[in-house]
């Protein structure tokens, strides 16, 4: 009962947050998974790169992260991307907050919440973004949803809250290999197309995950398209 008044609150939020507005920043990025292990501790390396008719921005996510209970992990992130004089230098903080709100398999789905808090180097500009993660396994296919509110303030900046959406259906075809078809949508974006994910398990909770996926816009630019590539290390 604790577990689904948890998920119901978080939906009652999810619902609100989806009716304020949808997002006109990028949202293509890690869709993330509700689970929590304890004792948990990673490290995670992600890179992303845009190709549009304005041109091509690279971001590259450095993060460390820690369970601090079998529900909570907290994750930490530098950031870097490439400026308009190619340049690659630091460009922000982010902490991160996922929460586990159900067991695998206690309800019909499982489910999780995010929050993360984002702030611009050198720039008094903020981000903090919250939101439902949602997954659902249909024999050997899995269905991962992300609800995601962002509210974005600061001096050079107007103050405005964004949605953001993304979705992954994954094919378990082996642990190695999980084909996926991804999709993101914002108010100036949608986006879809395939993805890859793998795991290989060492000895205990020891493994590395990969992740692979290439979207393309379907907004209208003669060309938009962004690679997505991650690594994480479990121990």
């Amino acid at each position: 009962m604790k577990a689904l008044f948890r998920v119901s609150v978080a939906l009652l939020y999810c619902l609100f947050s989806i009716s304020i507005s949808w997002a006109d920043g990028f949202p293509v990025d890690k869709v993330y998974h509700p689970y929590v292990l304890a004792n948990e501790r990673e490290l995670e390396w992600r890179l992303t790169s845009r190709q549009n008719d304005g041109g091509n921005v690279l971001a590259q996510r450095l993060a460390y992260g820690h369970s601090v209970s079998e529900y909570l992990t907290i994750e930490g992130y530098i950031v870097g991307e490439r400026d308009d004089t190619g340049d690659f230098g630091l460009q922000a903080y982010e902490i991160e907050m996922r929460w586990m709100l159900t067991d695998q398999g206690e309800l019909w789905a499982d489910w999780g919440m995010l929050f993360e808090l984002e702030k611009q180097h050198k720039e008094d500009t903020y981000e903090f973004t919250s939101g439902l993660l949602f997954e659902k396994e249909f024999t050997q296919t899995s269905l991962t949803i992300n609800a995601l509110l962002v509210y974005e303030w600061g001096k050079n900046i107007r103050n405005e809250f964004e949605t953001e959406l993304r979705l992954k259906y994954r094919y378990r075809y082996l642990p190695a290999l999980q084909p996926s078809i991804e999709i993101y949508t914002g108010e100036d974006f949608i986006g879809v197309g395939p993805g890859f994910m793998g795991v290989h398990r060492y000895e205990g909770q020891k493994q590395l995950k990969w992740e692979l996926a290439f979207i393309a816009g379907l907004n209208g630019d003669a060309k938009d398209h962004t690679l997505r590539f991650a690594l994480e290390y479990e121990f």
